[in-house]
């Protein structure tokens, strides 16, 4: 069993008595009726929340759950220990997503996945959602050691939380509730501007690759060049390889665009390397198979900071011909107009894998420029797609440190460490 203190050391700090949540609110869960039994699952229509609706609270900005993915039957709750909870009452999922909490907005059962508290006279469901969302990163800390990533319930029948008076809670919920919502359109402005930038940066190297395009005429890679290589598929260990061991790439190596030399699997060390597939700085890499059309026949240069990778069997590697360079090839394979051609490729095929065939590669056209005038497009594209990652990073940065304010803020509120009666009228 977890000790109070190291779930939640903040507790510590707390102006207010801390008690066991379930002396104030009654502690329940929820079932998942027999699936062995098809009339249980026939004329559904209590809502049942499963780990499936936890996406609706992922950003924590979503306060009230009213609608489910799935149903259950009067049948199925009556033959089952799943509870009909009544509205009012809040949930916290406890395994696989851990720490997402929302409020039910009408009577509701749950499954197995998910704590439930329903609020006695002396503590406010809305208190209690923000001193939850408070726990959160240390529910989520200490599921991680877990196999399962699961707080078990005589975890969850210790979870304290402050307990200031019914007034007081409802002061603090009051100043939260408009506080973190400024917070949130302000990370929504923030994300919104990281997709723009993208799109900017989207429509401008694709103007560039059009010119070209108009400028000298188009040519199929066929012409451009010598060999395409696909990789191997030995058993690999999913885990860093240090510098010095061998490595074999991911497809998430390629797959952003931009080559990441530390997404790979480490070659076991009884396994001799293949040397036919060492990557070398330089080499031209494009996916050759990935569970998303996006991230399918996407290219990126080889940067591989001295580290042993060798090519995988859903990636390929790319030999230009003499006159064609590598660095203006990846970046015409990454524009709109030549991804606009792999998607017509891939029409129509479905599955855990979507594959680019080589021979498909050689059919996609690129523009016909010369060697002098490749460099030049090279070098524009880059510094237009560098400076668009510079001004991304950044706005995903200010994102990251509005997230930990709005973290930060409502600990210090639950625990007292600030006084909401006097900080309404301030900043964030």
């Amino acid at each position: 069993m977890t000790v109070v203190s190291d779930l939640a050391p903040w507790l510590v700090q707390s102006r207010w008595p801390t008690v066991p949540i379930r002396y104030v609110a009654k502690l329940g869960t929820g079932h998942t009726p027999s699936r062995q039994h098809p009339e249980y699952w026939e004329d559904c229509t209590t809502p049942w929340i499963t780990l499936a609706d936890v996406w609706q609270l992922r950003d924590g900005t979503r306060d009230t759950i009213t609608e489910t993915k799935e149903k259950i039957s009067r049948l199925g709750l009556a033959n089952s220990a799943a509870v009909l909870h009544p509205a009012g009452t809040v949930i916290l999922s406890r395994t696989a997503s851990v720490g997402f909490s929302a409020i039910m907005g009408h009577d509701m059962a749950t499954s197995q996945d998910f704590a439930t508290w329903t609020c006695g006279p002396k503590l406010l469901p809305r208190y209690l959602l923000h001193a939850l969302r408070a726990m959160a990163p240390d529910l989520r800390r200490v599921a991680a050691g877990s196999t399962h990533k699961t707080i078990y319930m005589p975890d969850i029948e210790q979870l304290h939380i402050p307990l200031p008076s019914m007034e007081e809670q409802q002061r603090i919920t009051d100043f939260l509730d408009v506080k973190t919502a400024r917070i949130d359109r302000m990370i929504l402005l923030r994300q919104n501007q990281v997709e723009l930038t993208g799109e900017r940066s989207t429509a401008e190297i694709a103007d560039i690759i059009t010119g070209a395009a108009g400028d000298f005429g188009l040519v199929s890679m066929r012409r451009t060049v010598r060999r395409i290589e696909q990789g191997w598929s030995p058993q690999c260990e999913d885990m860093e390889a240090h510098p010095s061991e061998w490595a074999v790439l991911k497809t998430s190596a390629v797959s952003g665009g931009r080559f990441d030399a530390m997404r790979h699997k480490r070659l076991p060390a009884d396994l001799s390397p293949n040397l036919d597939y060492v990557i070398h700085d330089g080499d031209l890499l494009m996916t050759r198979g990935s569970g998303s059309v996006n991230n399918v026949g996407v290219a990126a240069i080889a940067d591989t900071g001295g580290r042993r990778l060798l090519l995988s069997d859903l990636l390929y590697r790319i030999h230009p011909d003499r006159g064609w360079s590598a660095r203006f090839l990846a970046a015409v394979l990454r524009s709109a107009p030549v991804r606009g051609q792999v998607s017509l490729l891939l029409r129509g095929q479905s599955g855990q894998t979507i594959k680019l065939r080589g021979e498909d590669i050689k059919e996609i056209q690129v523009p016909a420029a010369p060697i002098n005038v490749q460099e030049k497009v090279a070098d524009q594209l880059t510094a237009i797609s560098d400076e668009s990652e510079f001004m991304k990073s950044a706005l995903r940065r200010s994102v990251q440190l509005l997230a930990e304010r709005k973290q930060a803020l409502i600990t210090a509120a639950v625990t007292g460490q600030i006084d909401v009666a006097t900080a309404c009228g301030g900043g964030i």
